[in-house]
């Protein structure tokens, strides 16, 4: 089922599977987010957790002893979430660990999605509670993609990312066989330069992972009209740039509070980058907000 948000200026809407985006439109009729066509990547927005990207064959011990067994994203992607309330602009799910889910991540939790719709913005926000008795490690991250073009008779390469900062990149490389990255094997990507021109080559060996990125602020955007979408993250400390192989016209912009299991790392879960960690009862809340130029 989806719900809906709306005001003057976007009709934004949201499924209850993943408690996910699914559509942002312009008082026009516009649609900025990606429609999911499976020839290309049946997602739209997914929301990660309790981990982002992947565990080396998809497992990892806890220090106790326990072992987590987790496809690529996490177990919630999927998931029916609850509505717990929608008005105009706001709409917040939520999600409670069951049996299947702790089979896979030993612990209890509840997670609360929120969507504000502001303006032209969509302020997103996710909320963690620990209903353990022990402290619960976990990451979390958006995954949301983004029509390129946006608009018919426009190409791919007539879009770039703009950064806030003037950056200077090397970025780590991913291994698509097993969906890790090579964190010491680096190659340049942007030299004082805040533009990265698009091309669908960019992405043929798979996302682009800015994990030394000085902008908290990106577009994607078409370099003439400067028509598209902003994302600011100041909550988190990644952000992943992906399309796909086959030419996909779409981008994802995904902030990561964590990152794949690295080729520098162990296989213990508490041992990750970018780990977060929720004592029994608490809760934790990450955010970021979607803006339509």
């Amino acid at each position: 089922m989806n719900w809906s948000l709306h005001n003057f200026y976007l009709n934004v809407e949201i499924s209850d599977v993943g408690g996910a985006l699914s559509s942002i439109r312009d008082q026009e009729g516009t649609e900025y987010l990606w429609e999911g066509d499976p020839m290309y990547w049946s997602g739209q927005a997914p929301v990660l957790f309790p981990i982002c990207g992947s565990l080396r064959n998809d497992e990892a011990c806890l220090m106790n002893g326990e072992t987590v067994r987790m496809p690529r994203h996490g177990i919630v992607r999927k998931n029916t979430f609850a509505c717990d309330f929608c008005n105009e602009d706001t709409i917040q799910f939520s999600i409670q660990s069951d049996e299947s889910m702790y089979e896979k991540f030993p612990f209890h939790f509840k997670l609360v999605l929120s969507y504000r719709l502001s303006g032209k913005m969509i302020r997103v926000r996710y909320s963690v509670l620990n209903e353990d008795t022990r402290e619960m490690p976990f990451f979390i991250g958006g995954h949301p993609g983004f029509k390129c073009p946006i608009l018919p008779g426009e190409r791919f390469e007539d879009y770039q990312i703009e950064f806030e900062r003037e950056e200077n990149l090397q970025i780590p490389e991913p291994v698509t066989s097993t969906g890790l990255i090579n964190i010491s094997a680096r190659k340049p990507l942007l030299h004082n330069s805040h533009v990265l021109p698009l091309s669908h080559e960019l992405f043929y060996k798979d996302a682009l992972i800015l994990d030394r990125l000085l902008s908290k602020r990106v577009r994607l955007c078409h370099k003439d009209n400067k028509r598209g979408v902003e994302i600011e993250f100041q909550e988190f400390p990644y952000l992943i740039l992906w399309s796909t192989a086959n030419d996909g016209p779409f981008v994802a912009m995904e902030p990561w509070s964590g990152l794949s299991t690295c080729d520098d790392e162990d296989d213990v879960f508490e041992h990750k980058r970018g780990l977060h960690k929720a004592a029994p009862g608490e809760m934790k809340q990450l955010g970021f907000s979607i803006t339509v130029l």
